[in-house]
């Protein structure tokens, strides 16, 4: 059984060409790499697992997160791990969720973080994940986007 927090995103900024809950998992990303807990970012598709790296690479130089693509860089991989693939080995505490379904194996990690998106096509999604975490039996809870920034 997971823990499994869900994110509330407010309304995007105007003009804003990322999606929000991106730039959120960035931020996720970060805190877990400067709590000295390793991740596992799970997209829908290689094309949004390579958005995502392309966008932690666009972090500031003195927030800089060591991170990975599957299957590339070190043995055992960099502390954030970018897949869009069942990972092979599960030595990682937290998974981020961007993909529109749940992974089979979220009951693998100690820590689940998903989104709940402003779009109302993205959190009808959202809330078809939160039935199947809730019917899985995970531990959930809700929580504003501004709570990231907090730790």
């Amino acid at each position: 059984m997971a823990n499994v927090s869900f994110f509330l995103l407010e309304e995007p900024q105007v003009g804003s060409s990322v999606l929000a809950h991106f730039e959120l998992a960035c931020l996720a990303a970060a805190r877990c790499f400067r709590q000295k807990q390793k991740c596992l970012v799970f997209c829908q598709d290689k094309q949004q697992a390579e958005q995502f790296d392309e966008l932690l690479w666009q972090l500031p130089i003195d927030a800089f997160v060591p991170h990975n693509l599957a299957g590339e860089g070190p043995v055992g991989g960099a502390p954030v791990e970018i897949t869009w693939q069942a990972p092979q080995r599960f030595s990682r505490q937290v998974l981020i969720n961007l993909a529109d379904l749940v992974p089979e194996f979220h009951t693998r990690f100690h820590q689940v973080i998903d989104f709940v998106p402003h779009a109302e096509e993205l959190k009808l999604k959202a809330r078809e994940r939160y039935k199947h975490y809730r019917a899985a039996g995970n531990q959930l809870d809700t929580q504003a986007a501004s709570s990231i920034y907090e730790n």
